[in-house]
């Protein structure tokens, strides 16, 4: 084996190859940050235009896709290889290619319904599939992005999302937040539903209309249910909630109203 004839080889391939090498690894770098460029103005221009954002998103997601696919074209037509015939072999292979990812192009026609039908937009406060609760953060051409109060990231399959349940908590623009405070049986209704009133009237986030309510949802094995609905801006829905459990818990020790445990009565019987 002639090492010496190899070494040159290589050495001439080297130096053959390493111009086109740097160029595309060039036009790779530089054509990944303009797309980058293009969207970013491009998801601007839409939010001038007054768009919706989950719209404009979701658009531009795919044209990054579509964007960086033509600069991946490009970098192969410096190794020479003839573009042309390859996009005819791709558009030949997307058939096949299409089959096999029958549900990744389910997903992005499932992220068009979400577009056109609009069960949520960016920013809601919704769950889906009686499990995924978050933020929508942005609607992909794959998947819909939640984020959660422990700001962890949810990624949803956009399929996913229109075969479940969608609640949406806070697309109406206010929302009621369901709440339940069990009492004691010996403990007095009248004065526990003016101690709730009492702390959702303080809450500086509750809205007077419509009035917050206390009614007797269900007598318990050991307690008396008494729910509440307070309505607030749906950006505070959190902090009603969490505001409402502790003052309403901190009020009850304080005026001595008990907030039962589960308990059981045991009768012994003695036989002789």
């Amino acid at each position: 084996m002639d090492f010496t004839k190899i070494t040159t080889q290589a050495a001439n391939m080297a130096i053959a190859y390493a111009p086109k090498f740097l160029m595309a690894t060039i036009t790779l770098i530089v054509g990944f940050w303009i797309v980058k460029k293009i969207v970013s103005l491009f998801e601007k221009s839409m939010t001038k235009s007054g768009t919706d954002v989950s719209l404009s998103k979701f658009l531009s997601s795919i044209i990054s896709a579509i964007l960086k696919v033509l600069v991946l074209l490009s970098v192969a037509g410096m190794f020479g290889v003839n573009t042309t015939s390859f996009i005819a072999i791709l558009g030949g292979l997307m058939v096949g290619v299409g089959m096999a990812l029958n549900g990744s192009l389910g997903q992005v026609a499932s992220g068009v319904m979400i577009m056109i039908f609009k069960p949520f937009k960016v920013g809601d406060l919704v769950e889906i599939g009686g499990g995924n609760l978050g933020s929508v953060e942005s609607i992909n051409a794959f998947n819909t992005e939640l984020a959660t109060l422990d700001n962890k990231r949810i990624y949803v399959a956009n399929n996913n999302v229109t075969g479940n349940t969608i609640t949406n908590i806070s697309g109406q623009g206010t929302v009621g937040v369901e709440l339940t405070f069990g009492i004691g049986y010996g403990d007095n209704i009248d004065k526990a539903r003016k101690i709730i009133l009492q702390v959702g009237k303080d809450c500086p986030h509750i809205l007077d209309d419509p009035a917050q309510g206390v009614v007797v949802a269900n007598l318990g094995d050991s307690s008396v249910d008494l729910a509440t609905r307070p309505f607030c801006n749906s950006e505070h829905y959190w902090d009603v909630k969490f505001y409402m459990t502790e003052h309403v818990k901190k009020a009850f020790d304080k005026e001595g109203v008990g907030i039962p445990y589960p308990t059981m009565d045991l009768n012994v019987v003695s036989q002789n």
